[in-house]
């Protein structure tokens, strides 16, 4: 080799050394293999697919309410299904309750325009946006403070006048939740849900600008006793139903990034989505994908700890401890968001604020008092200490782990509440218990049924929560094993 080839080669040499970084991390300045090429923007692809899947979580979830609904009752502002005796386990639908009444309806302004709704005196409910925002509480928390009242729900794109005497909110979306609850009463032998569903049916829905003799009746078809999945889609639908509600609602309703995100993966409101090549198997894997990662956060805990409800117990606050926007000192919790909806809907000021006898709480625990996980096929005993903090009532329910679905065993309402009549004990405390079939000295109406071979989780609720639960003078025991 020549002394001038050397020089060359110790030259080169040196402009390779002093390549910037990326230059040298990315194939020494070259472009990558095709095939490398393929396989990374597919990557991306199925990333973007993962995070578009969680953070429109709230979406669908309030899309699958809607559209297993409406498939067995129809739709319109006029139809107002309520679970006239109480909602069981046959409803699939994310953490229901099954100890109030429940009244939901899904409201379109965009195609009826401004719509009122006249709620009845002491309902607890609620008003959201498609993304589960809250418009406005109802109720106590909410500003006719129990008495009830007119509510004007407004379209996103409304400039008109608004007139007097309501209670008027803009949505974001053109789809409204209406989500209303109302307390049963204490009858012979358990709750009585007559009062609460008379009073429910009180409800009226109608366009602001219609004539009286233009209104169409209401209706409240009995939801309670039916088979009906109101629970978002676990396939490729999920992609389908999120482009409709994209072209449907305004483009101000999704963040302008997070539109970016749907655009990458071919969602685009107004244009085709048309999926080729990979996508739709990657988009597929994502929808598969994504819930048990969803799962799996919930599954190993927050490393900060912040979902702990007391320091000496197992049970967890969902929110862990933000405010029910999922905010944080500087930051969205989209962690915990989606967990949240991957097992619940519906979020609301009155769920989250600590407000004495009127707002409601729903410490739940996964796990036992050692730590390990419940299973139906075990058999568990909870203490409520004496007088628990709910100046309307409490109630203990259990729940498939990752839906929020009820636990569906023959006995089809997996929960007890203070309506019931529930053996106490000397000092006034209560031992409920858990378990695939009742252990012979328990009595039946201290027993909830689980499913054996398969996890659950346990929530309490106290409504009109009380002082001494945020002072923690009163705790509920965790939940222990027996056999």
């Amino acid at each position: 080799m020549t002394l001038a080839a050397l020089g060359t080669l110790a030259t080169g040499a040196a402009v390779a050394a002093d390549a910037p970084p990326l230059v040298r991390q990315i194939n020494n300045g070259n472009w990558l293999s095709q095939t490398e090429a393929e396989s990374l923007r597919d990557e991306l692809f199925y990333q973007r697919a993962v995070h578009a899947y969680m953070t429109m979580l709230p979406a669908l979830n309030t899309i699958g309410m809607r559209d297993g609904s409406e498939a067995v009752f129809g739709k319109g502002y006029d139809v107002l299904p309520i679970w006239k005796d109480r909602m069981d386990s046959r409803t699939w639908v994310p953490t229901p309750n099954a100890d109030v009444i429940y009244s939901m309806s899904y409201l379109d302004l965009k195609k009826d325009g401004p719509l009122v709704v006249a709620a009845p005196p002491n309902v607890i409910g609620m008003f959201t946006d498609f993304f589960q925002r809250t418009i406005t509480d109802v109720g106590l928390i909410g500003p006719d403070r129990a008495r009830g009242g007119l509510y004007l729900l407004l379209p996103p794109d409304y400039t008109g006048e608004i007139p007097q005497g309501y209670f008027a909110f803009k949505s974001s979306t053109y789809n409204v939740l209406l989500f209303f609850r109302t307390i049963m009463k204490k009858g012979t032998n358990g709750p009585d849900p007559g009062p609460a569903v008379a009073l429910a049916e009180q409800t009226r829905v109608y366009p602001l600008w219609a004539a009286e003799k233009d209104l169409k009746p209401m209706q409240f078809p009995n939801a309670s006793g039916r088979r009906i999945n109101m629970m978002y889609p676990v396939d490729s639908s999920f992609w389908s139903k999120l482009k409709e509600f994209v072209d449907y609602e305004p483009a101000s309703a999704i963040d302008p990034e997070l539109s970016g995100v749907l655009a990458s993966i071919g969602i685009v409101k107004g244009q085709p989505f048309k999926p080729t090549g990979k996508q739709p198997q990657l988009l597929q894997k994502a929808v598969e994908t994504a819930p048990k990662m969803i799962l799996a956060q919930r599954q190993l805990g927050r490393p900060d700890g912040r979902d702990r409800y007391y320091k000496d117990r197992q049970y967890l606050n969902t929110w862990a401890s933000g405010t029910s926007e999922w905010l944080q000192e500087g930051y969205t919790d989209i962690t915990q968001r989606s967990s949240y909806f991957q097992i619940a809907f519906s979020s609301a000021s009155a769920m989250v604020m600590r407000t004495l006898d009127a707002g409601s709480k729903y410490p739940f625990t996964l796990k036992d008092a050692n730590g390990s996980f419940l299973t139906g096929s075990n058999v568990y005993r909870l203490h409520l200490p004496p007088n628990p903090p709910a100046k309307l009532f409490w109630a203990v329910t259990a729940y498939n782990i990752t839906d929020g679905t009820m636990t569906e065993a023959p006995q089809q309402l997996p929960s007890i509440n203070a309506f019931n009549d529930v053996a106490t004990n000397s000092d006034g405390s209560v031992d409920l218990w858990f378990g695939p079939q009742k252990p012979a000295e328990v009595p039946e109406s201290n027993w909830i049924q689980t499913v054996s071979g398969r996890n659950f989780l346990v929530a309490l609720r106290l409504y009109g929560t009380g002082v001494e639960f945020f002072d923690q003078t009163w705790k509920p025991d965790d939940v222990v094993k027996v056999r």
